[in-house]
C-alpha cells in the first residue's frame, strides 16, 4: 500500500482493537488523542503512507543497539507513537521554479508538495517507559536516514539525562551490527587525507555525534533559553522538561528557530513534574485545549498517560494508563514497591504519584493543588460590593490588592491588582519577563516608573480604577507592614468603618488559610487572572509545633502577595459580615 486519505494506520489500529475490547485500559487523554486520530482517518486531505513508518521501524530493529549491547526490538509504543510521526501527510501547492533543459532561463510551475503532518510530539508517560530510548531512535533515523537533516539537539534538565539519548546512539556505532552501521564505520577517523573510502563516516567526536557523509551533527545543549534560543536545528528531543526546576518555556524557545526549517520535529517527552507555576502548567492546559478540540491542530501530537483518579492507585489493572510499556520495561513488582513507600513515607508520596501515576501533584508543602489554581471564565464585578485586601511592599515584591466579591452559594468572585517598579521590571530574567508581560496585558501588574513606589501615587491608581468600576468596598483588611501612610489616608478619605488590621503569623493565618482551601476545593474561589493562578499555584505553608499554618514562599521570585491580599480580604469580610447583608 502507498499513500492512502481512507486506511486505518496499522499500529494505532492494533491499538484501539485491544482498548475496545479491553485489554488495554487508558484514560481520558489517551481516549481524546484516540478521538484525533480517528478525525484524521476520516479526513480526505490527510493520506497515510504505511511504507514510511515501516522504514523507521526496520531501520530501528535492523541496526540499532540498547545501552547494553543488546539487538533493539522496538516496542508496540514506540511504533505507536513513531507513527503519528511518520504515518501522516499532507499536500500542499507551491511554485517551483524550473530551469530550461538548454540551461538558459526556466519557469514556474505549479506542484504539489508531499508535507510531514506532525511537527511536534508531546509524550507525557511514567517514569520508566523507555522515553529516552524513543528519543535515541528518533534521533539515530534522522541522523543516518533523511539526508536533509543537518543540526539535530538534544536537552534535559542535567547532562546525565541528556546522555541517555546519546549513549544508545554511540554504542550502535562501536557495534555496528547492521549493514548501514557497518558502511558508516568502517575506515579510520584520523584519516583525513587519505581516499575517502577509508574514512569513518559515522563517529562520536567532541562536538556530540557526526555524520560526515550527510553533514548531520546531534549534540547536547543545556536545559536553557539562554543555549536554546537561535538555533536552526531540524530535529530536535527535549527530556524532562516537567521535572526538576524547569520553569522557562524550553520548547518554545527551540521552536522559533525550528520552525524556519521545512518539516522540523519537536519530539517533548516527561514524566508528570511536581513544580508549579513553570511553562509546563501553561503548555499542559493548551495541550488539554487541543484534546478537548477546543483548539484545532492536527501538527500536534499528544500521548498523555495517567491514572484517571487517585483512587485507581490501589488498582494494579489500571496502572498500564500511566505506563504502557509496564511489565516490559519496568515490573509490577517496582510499582507495588512505591505504592508500599508511598504509605510508609509520606515525604515521597507526591514524588511517586507524579512520576510512577502521572497525577499532577505539587511539591510536598505547596498549599493550592493544581486543579485548584486553574482560572475560571472571564467575569466582571463592576458596581458590586466587595472585601479589599492590601499586602504592601515598596521593594521587589508585588504591592498587591485582592478584591473579593460575595456571591451566591458561598462563592467569592476574585480580582486582583498589584504594583511594582519599571526598576524591579527590568532586573527580571527573560523567562519571568515573558510572564510579567502577560500579567501587565491583563491589567492585573501595573508597572509605575522608579526604583521605589511611591504609595501615594499608588493610592491614586487605585482610587482612580475602584471609582472606574464603581467597586462598593465595605471592609479594608491590611497587613500594617509598610501600610501606615496608605492607611491613613484611606481612613480619611473613606472613614474608619471596616478598617481591620491583619497581624501576620502563624496563629492570626492559620484560621483563615484553612477556610480559603476548603474554598478553593470546591470551586468556590472564582478568579480569572493569570497573575492569580500564579500566586495561589506559589504558596506554601510552614506549621508551628501547635499545627498552625503560616503562608510562605519557596522562593524568592515566587511571588504570592496577592493570596496575602486575598487572606486579609477575607479576614476583613469576615469580621463586617453584617455590612454585606
Amino acid at each position: 500500500m502507498a499513500l492512502s486519505n481512507t486506511a486505518v494506520p496499522k499500529y494505532y489500529g492494533m491499538f484501539r482493537d485491544a482498548v475496545m475490547r479491553g485489554e488495554i485500559p487508558v484514560c481520558k487523554e489517551i481516549s481524546m488523542e484516540m478521538n484525533r486520530i480517528d478525525d484524521l482517518i476520516a479526513n480526505p486531505g490527510i493520506y497515510y503512507d504505511d511504507q514510511a513508518i515501516e522504514g523507521f521501524v526496520r531501520y530501528c530493529e535492523e541496526e540499532l543497539t540498547l545501552t547494553d549491547g543488546e539487538d533493539l526490538k522496538l516496542l508496540d509504543s514506540f511504533k505507536l507513537w513513531a507513527e503519528q510521526i511518520f504515518g501522516w501527510y499532507y499536500f500542499v501547492e507551491r511554485s517551483v521554479y524550473v530551469p530550461s533543459e538548454d540551461g538558459h532561463g526556466g519557469h514556474y510551475v505549479k506542484k504539489s508538495i508531499k508535507k510531514r503532518l506532525v511537527n511536534k510530539q508531546y509524550l507525557i508517560v511514567a517514569r520508566g517507559a523507555a522515553k529516552s530510548m524513543y528519543s535515541s531512535c528518533i534521533q539515530n533515523y534522522f541522523l543516518n536516514v533523511d539526508t536533509s537533516t543537518t543540526h539535530q539537539i538534544t536537552t534535559a534538565p542535567t547532562m546525565k539525562l541528556a546522555e541517555e539519548v546519546m549513549s544508545p546512539i554511540r554504542t550502535a556505532i562501536t557495534r555496528a551490527r547492521g549493514p548501514l552501521f557497518k558502511f558508516l564505520t568502517e575506515g579510520s577517523l584520523q584519516n583525513t587525507t587519505g581516499s575517502k573510502v577509508n574514512r569513518m563516516k559515522l563517529a562520536s567526536t567532541k562536538k556530540g555525534v557526526e555524520n560526515f557523509l550527510t553533514g548531520s551533527l546531534l549534540e547536547i545543549r543545556p536545559m536553557s533559553i539562554d543555549k536554546l534560543q537561535g538555533l536552526r536545528c531540524k530535529i530536535a528531543t527535549i527530556d524532562e522538561w516537567l521535572s526538576g526546576d524547569v520553569r522557562e518555556d524550553v520548547i518554545g524557545a527551540v521552536e522559533q528557530g525550528a520552525s524556519k526549517n521545512d518539516d522540523y520535529l519537536i519530539v517533548a517527552t516527561s514524566s508528570e513534574g511536581t513544580v508549579r507555576n513553570g511553562s509546563g502548567d501553561t503548555i499542559k492546559m493548551e495541550l488539554m485545549d487541543i484534546l478537548r478540540g477546543d483548539y484545532i491542530n492536527p501538527h500536534v501530537s499528544i500521548w498523555y498517560y495517567k491514572l484517571d483518579s487517585i483512587d485507581e492507585v490501589n488498582d494494579p489493572e489500571m496502572w498500564l494508563k500511566a505506563n504502557p510499556n509496564l511489565g516490559k520495561t519496568v515490573t509490577y513488582e517496582v510499582y507495588q514497591l512505591d505504592v508500599e513507600r508511598a504509605e510508609k513515607a509520606p515525604a515521597t508520596r507526591n514524588d511517586i504519584l507524579a512520576k510512577r501515576f502521572g497525577i499532577p501533584m505539587e511539591g510536598y508543602t505547596y498549599y493550592f493543588t493544581y486543579e485548584e489554581t486553574l482560572p475560571s471564565r472571564k467575569r466582571d464585578y463592576w458596581g458590586m460590593p466587595c472585601a479589599l485586601g492590601a499586602d504592601l511592599s515598596q521593594g521587589d515584591d508585588f504591592c498587591a490588592f485582592t478584591f473579593m466579591f460575595p456571591l451566591s452559594g458561598g462563592a467569592f468572585g476574585i480580582k486582583t491588582r498589584n504594583y511594582i517598579t519599571s526598576a524591579t521590571l527590568a532586573k527580571l530574567p527573560s523567562a519571568m519577563r515573558i510572564k510579567y508581560d502577560h500579567f501587565i496585558q491583563e491589567g492585573s501588574l501595573i508597572v509605575l516608573e522608579g526604583t521605589v513606589l511611591d504609595m501615594m501615587e499608588v493610592y491614586e491608581d487605585l482610587d482612580n480604577h475602584i471609582a472606574k468600576l464603581e467597586y462598593d468596598v465595605r471592609c479594608f483588611g491590611f497587613d500594617p507592614y509598610n501600610a501606615r501612610e496608605f492607611v491613613e489616608r484611606w481612613e480619611r478619605e473613606n472613614g474608619p468603618f471596616g478598617i481591620e488590621k491583619v497581624i501576620q503569623g502563624a496563629r492570626t493565618e492559620s484560621v483563615p488559610l484553612g477556610e480559603l482551601k476548603k474554598l478553593a476545593e470546591d470551586r468556590l474561589l472564582l478568579f480569572d487572572e493569570e497573575l492569580m493562578c500564579f500566586a495561589m499555584g506559589n504558596c506554601i505553608t510552614l506549621e508551628d509545633t501547635n499545627g498552625n499554618r503560616k503562608l510562605y514562599k519557596k522562593r524568592y521570585e515566587a511571588k504570592i502577595d496577592a493570596v496575602a491580599a486575598m487572606m486579609d480580604a477575607f479576614v476583613a469580610f469576615k469580621l463586617n459580615r453584617e455590612a454585606f447583608e
